[in-house]
């Protein structure tokens, strides 16, 4: 029975070393299909799967992630775009009690866009 169960996982712990392709393609309606064996008589892409947590994607680990201040000023910009009404802390007692008025918001979304210029990888 343990020599059963030390087969079984071996063979589980096995599979994902011999990951073999995903194919892709279209099919005659438009719709993207993937397939571990390829289609016949059609066109499609082969990609391989990455089944290893700590090896990913070259995509991913070139990723560089946002700065504080690229988030925060993007946030803003949300907030700022919105049409609710933007609130401030007036008296700095840590709540918000007054709306901005039309001025007071254009100049906040200024500084805001100011900010993501500065802090915000250019696209």
């Amino acid at each position: 029975m343990r020599t059963l169960f030390c087969l079984s996982f071996l063979l589980l712990a096995s599979a994902s070393a011999f990951a073999g392709p995903v194919y892709k393609w279209k099919d005659a309606n438009g719709v993207t299909q993937y397939s571990e064996s390829p289609p016949a008589g059609k066109a499609f892409e082969t990609r391989q799967q990455t089944r290893d947590p700590g090896n990913p994607p070259a995509a991913a680990a070139t990723d560089t992630p946002l700065a504080p201040q690229c988030v925060t000023a993007r946030a803003n910009l949300a907030l700022l775009d919105g049409s609710g009404p933007v609130m401030q802390d007036t008296n700095g007692d840590g709540t918000a009690e007054t709306a901005l008025d039309d001025t007071q918001r254009a100049n906040q979304r200024a500084l805001a866009e100011a900010a993501a210029k500065a802090y915000c990888p250019q696209a």
